[in-house]
């Protein structure tokens, strides 16, 4: 099935980057010419994506002025519990502008095409893209059986098995699959709405449904957490990235 759509999660506040960002939410994080989350629109645009949908909650106002810029392909959806709710809320806060298929990203990722290639590409309506080890820190473990989803941790060694791959944080979603993690959120909304979309939802709907998960073990990508994270993705992983995209290398700016 064609995937056409997207939803960008963009609502958290960045707290271990508090020094770095100052006014501006991780997605505006800069090391070209472009904010990360105007790199990774450019991009989705080139895989066949026109209808981006971008959940705001800290600084939503930045998100919103680039949706103004770019009308008929970026529309926002505001998380209001943005500071006391998980990435799952997050994207249940779009149930109503999302209708079909689409791919799930985080706004602080930095990665090559291939990253989206290999998920419009594949066979599966639901995959999770994994990666070979960073060594990055602060990652998330995916345990697959078959090529299908079993389990996911940030710690290892609560994986009954092997890993897999590590977590990207670039998901296909069809809409059946989205309609169940939608329920088992509600369901889990009445406790907390701390849940998060990837070890909390999207391993419990894998226990409904099968979920790929394809692995590109050379995969240029980054998430940019913490200023660790910040420092590896400006010093390597961005240079790689727009080499792979055939763009000019310049000196990352800071």
């Amino acid at each position: 099935m064609t995937v056409a759509t997207a939803v960008i999660l963009a609502a958290g506040r960045g707290l271990r980057l508090a020094g770095e960002l100052a006014d501006r939410p991780k997605g505006f994080i800069q090391f070209g010419e472009k904010p990360i989350v105007e790199e990774s629109i450019e991009l989705l645009k080139l895989a066949g994506i026109n209808d981006i949908v971008i959940v705001t909650g800290h600084l939503a106002g930045h998100y919103q002025a680039l949706a103004s810029r770019m009308p008929g392909l970026v529309r926002t959806v505001h998380n209001e519990r943005f500071a006391d709710s998980g990435s799952m809320y997050s994207l249940w806060c779009a149930r109503a502008l999302v209708q079909g298929p689409f791919l799930l990203l985080e706004s602080d990722l930095v990665y090559e095409p291939r990253a989206l290639t290999t998920l419009m590409a594949g066979a599966a309506e639901d995959a999770i893209l994994l990666s070979g080890p960073t060594g990055a820190g602060d990652e998330i473990w995916v345990q697959a059986k078959d090529g299908f989803l079993v389990d996911m941790s940030k710690r290892r060694a609560d994986l009954q098995g092997q890993a897999t791959g590590e977590l990207v944080g670039i998901t296909r979603v069809s809409a059946p699959l989205y309609a169940l993690m939608c329920a088992i959120a509600e369901r889990a909304f009445r406790n907390t709405l701390h849940y998060d979309y990837e070890t909390g939802c999207l391993v419990a709907a894998g226990r409904e449904r099968p979920i790929a998960c394809p692995v590109v073990r050379d995969l240029a990508w980054g998430e940019i957490d913490d200023p660790a994270h910040l420092a590896r993705v400006r010093e390597r992983i961005w240079p790689q990235v727009k080499s792979l995209c055939g763009g000019p290398v310049a000196r990352p700016a800071r």
